[in-house]
């Protein structure tokens, strides 16, 4: 069939077969459809949809695109965890040795940050030495040994989905929930976990703004890890706001090492539990939830999380000083208060200007080959539901550009005050099975 066929089959809303969404993968990574009938056809996706056949055989023909992951070298049941984006999102960091404690293996391929979105191999490579690309012995031999071990993804990882994620970037054809699953489900399937925990993000620094969305991309997500035989648990949990107290790369190292230390922020520390436990709980290594989140909370207390930190840090060529003297981490030249023009209650904070301030700092990408300033970022000092008087320091700005005015005016944009103190944030909104 014809590619101009399948448009108009799509466009019809009828359901494509599993052949036909194959060839027209293989085909556009091969070149041999052209950019005007691919954003044709993602534009059909967009407005006629898919099915859950369809959304599960395009998110194969994106695993059959490139490399896959061989992980059964490693003992046991090996548990990923997937994070939508956000804004202050540090919990890769806390849940990878949290999880690690408990003997279930972590093999984590995690991406860096673009945009608002931090990425954790950022963070991570904001400790001195840390080193992000392994040999593949080195990787398995880590998670054997010390059960993690965390990794850059592989440049042919899921090919025709960075393609294809390239043209809907520029076609408006992003948020399109069939097209955003499958991009999603296929780096974690072809990652070679047996089981995924997904942390889908909703609220004003997520992708997804309202939790309908977010509840029907994470069912999405779920029914695509069922249909290719993976195991799979979505959490909805909340970034109406930036998570935690930090955004940036080395300040968020610095955020996770408090949360492991039993110091951090009830918002990051309850959903850091929340997925650790269902990580655990799907590696075997407890038999229920709440039972897995007492032990892990228990495991915090003890000291055993953040010595497994410290472990990850020292395994990977990192400088595990860090642990115990976060002020070896990279430090910025200058520091800016940001204070409160009025008094009341902080009613609400835009988590994306946050981040985008994040990013003018020098704390993120515009494009994929910027180069960031590990030290950059934004201190919260002022969170939804904390009272402040006018002349009260909000947040803290850091950067080593001297020129902040404009990341200083979104901040000062973002927050929002009110008479009456709102509601408290619901941290966790569903889990989806």
């Amino acid at each position: 069939m014809r590619m101009v066929d399948m448009i108009q089959k799509k466009k019809q809303g009828e359901a494509l077969s599993t052949d036909e969404i194959a060839a027209i993968v293989e085909d556009y990574v091969k070149d041999k459809i052209p950019d005007y009938q691919m954003s044709a056809f993602l534009m059909a996706v967009f407005f006629k949809g898919m099915n859950k056949k369809e959304i599960a055989d395009l998110t194969l023909a994106f695993v059959n695109s490139g490399d896959k992951n061989d992980l059964s070298s490693i003992h046991g049941i090996k548990v990923d965890k997937h994070s939508s984006g956000g804004v202050g999102d540090k919990l890769s960091l806390v849940i990878i040795p949290l999880v690690a404690s408990t003997g279930v293996p972590v093999a984590k391929m995690s991406g860096r940050g673009l945009g608002h979105t931090g990425g954790t191999i950022d963070k991570l490579e904001s400790i001195e030495g840390f080193r992000t690309v392994l040999s593949r012995e080195e990787f398995i031999g880590n998670v054997n040994v010390h059960k993690m071990a965390i990794v850059g993804q592989s440049a042919n990882l899921t090919p025709a989905d960075k393609k294809i994620y390239a043209l809907r970037d520029v076609t408006a054809t992003v948020d399109s929930i069939p097209l955003i699953a499958s991009s999603i489900m296929s780096k974690k399937i072809a990652s070679g976990a047996d089981c995924i925990v997904l942390d889908v993000k909703v609220g004003s620094g997520a992708f997804m703004k309202s939790t309908a969305e977010a509840v029907e991309l994470a069912g999405t997500m779920v029914d695509i890890g069922k249909s290719l035989h993976r195991e799979t648990i979505a959490v909805v949990t909340d970034m109406s706001q930036p998570l935690g107290h930090e955004v940036g790369n080395a300040n968020e190292v610095k955020e996770a090492i408090e949360i492991l230390k039993g110091k951090g922020a009830e918002d990051e520390t309850t959903i850091a539990l929340t997925l650790a436990s269902h990580m655990t709980v799907l590696g075997g290594a407890f038999k229920d939830f709440d039972t897995a989140y007492s032990e892990l909370a228990q495991r915090i207390r003890s000291g055993a999380a953040i010595e497994k930190f410290k472990e990850l840090v020292r395994i990977q060529g990192g400088d595990a000083r860090v642990v115990d003297n976060p002020g070896l981490l990279p430090q910025s030249k200058y520091h800016l208060e940001i204070k409160a023009r009025e008094s009341g209650y902080v009613s609400a904070i835009d988590a994306e200007k946050v981040g985008v301030a994040a990013m003018l700092l020098g704390a993120g990408r515009k494009k994929k080959d910027d180069t960031i300033d590990f030290a950059a970022g934004v201190s919260m000092e002022k969170k939804v539901g904390d009272v402040v008087k006018a002349g009260d320091i909000l947040c803290i700005l850091h950067s080593n550009l001297e020129n902040t005015l404009q990341a200083g005016q979104l901040i000062k944009d973002a927050y929002s005050f009110s008479d009456l103190k709102p509601a408290p944030i619901k941290y966790i909104h569903q889990v989806v099975r």
